[in-house]
């Protein structure tokens, strides 16, 4: 299973980037900043609230806190896949669109494998964690047309497009003694960004149509660490009496400092003239290669779960953003371009009963949340901000004689309500774990 596995995520890394490079909106919103930011949460999370601190479990990891990596207890392979009804109101018109993208690749594993530790006699104190994950950043994708009379010129078409992202590769590393855990996260930022505005005169054929375009590709170093501490508030009850439901508590906090990126833009405007099979074009500005620097936000996030055995859990998670020093020389964007941004979120799960062996359904983690957000980004003076809910289901499934899951989710949200535009989504989420037990098992090599 395990060169199953290794051989699945190859393939699904080579075609990754081709994938993640579709177009996954149309929200004129991601003109700002690097675009539109995309939900780092990992499928189980997302169905809890969005969840990111706390959250630990021995089957499925948490990338934006790396100290979850130490209490994996199997090698873990994630892949995520999202589908999105989203729908754009000016007032009296609407726009609807479905899009669709993947997610995010990533695997971890435990470096000690603890069934290594059975066939041993002995339990360590110390364990350690290590993944990779790849997976989009930013998004930009938005196609606006308008129409309107110039009284010089007549009829005249506005479009204004974009287009690209950013895109991120982490590794992670992290070591649990006793009740405390660390972890670090150290990431690569890539991608490449376009926008381009045209103007149609209507009334005059023979005319040049107006094209303005711009990209830059951005490039950068990203960290982050966290920590969580996790305790058995029943430990001895439990030693006394197994079938006893372990009470645990887990707190954790993250952040990261500023990351800093640079860019390299280019410039082409030009008039474009179509006459029958003839097409002259006339160059107004032709920039290349044109160096800048930026400023990512440094971040900060807190949390708490608690976990009543198998049968129920709930969390919360407080984050927030220092983007007013965010800046973008490629995008003409200074300091104070945008705000400082907070997320607050409340999720758990219920499953009935995960020993049942006659009814499914009651081995499945039925999972809740909500969140309220503030957005860095700034229209009319006013901030925009989001909120939303979520369900889903973590469905287990044996494969190769392994406990796996397939979580189901669906997400309902809105945003910038009180802006002439508003945006209301539905994103429905869907994720495969794979694990595996046998890696790094001594006894395959006796």
């Amino acid at each position: 299973m395990l060169k199953k596995n290794i051989l699945f995520l190859v393939i699904l890394w080579l075609t990754g980037h081709n994938v993640f490079g579709q177009q996954s909106d149309n929200s004129p919103y991601s003109r700002f900043g690097i675009g539109e930011l995309s939900d780092n949460h990992f499928n189980y999370l997302r169905q809890m609230g969005g969840l990111g601190t706390a959250p630990i479990d021995q089957y499925h990891f948490n990338v934006l806190n790396p100290a979850s990596l130490s209490h994996l207890s199997n090698f873990s392979l994630d892949v995520g896949l999202f589908a999105k009804y989203n729908t754009l109101r000016d007032g009296n018109q609407e726009n609807n669109i479905w899009t669709g993208n993947i997610d995010y690749l990533a695997f971890a594993f435990p470096l000690r494998n603890p069934v290594n530790d059975i066939y041993e006699g002995k339990t360590t104190k110390t364990k350690f964690g290590m993944s990779f994950a790849l997976m989009p950043h930013s998004n930009v994708s938005y196609n606006i047309l308008t129409s309107g009379v110039d009284e010089n010129v007549g009829n005249v078409n506005r479009s204004y497009i974009g287009s690209g992202g950013s895109y991120k590769f982490l590794f992670g590393n992290s070591v649990k003694y006793k009740d405390f855990s660390f972890g670090v996260n150290l990431g690569y930022l890539f991608g490449k960004i376009d926008y381009q505005r045209n103007i149609d005169f209507l009334d005059f054929i023979y005319s040049y149509q107006n094209r303005f375009t711009t990209n830059y590709n951005i490039r950068g170093f990203l960290w982050n660490a966290g920590m969580i501490y996790s305790k058995v508030l029943n430990k001895k009850e439990v030693e006394k009496n197994r079938s006893k439901p372990t009470k645990m508590i887990s707190i954790g906090v993250r952040g990261n400092s500023a990351h800093r990126f640079q860019t390299t833009a280019n410039e082409f405007d030009y008039g474009i003239q179509v006459l029958e099979s003839v097409v002259n074009r006339d160059t107004f500005k032709n920039i290349n290669d044109v160096e800048g620097r930026g400023q990512l936000p440094a971040e900060f996030a807190i949390g708490g779960h608690y976990y009543h055995g198998e049968k129920w859990s709930l969390g919360f998670d407080y984050q927030m953003g220092v983007w007013d020093q965010y800046y973008n020389d490629a995008n003409d964007e200074v300091k104070g371009t945008l705000r400082n941004t907070s997320r607050i979120a409340i999720g758990g799960h219920f499953r009935p009963n995960y020993k049942s062996f006659d009814n499914f359904f009651e081995r499945v983690y039925y999972r809740y949340g909500a969140y309220y957000n503030t957005d860095p980004r700034v229209v009319n003076d006013q901030q925009l901000d989001g909120y939303g809910v979520s369900l889903g289901f973590g469905l287990p499934f044996v494969y190769q004689r392994k406990i796996s899951f397939v979580n189901l989710g669906v997400q309902y949200g809105q945003r910038a309500t009180a802006l002439p535009l508003s945006e209301r989504y539905v994103k429905i989420s869907f994720g495969v774990t794979f694990n595996d037990d046998e890696w790094f098992l001594k006894s395959k090599y006796y």
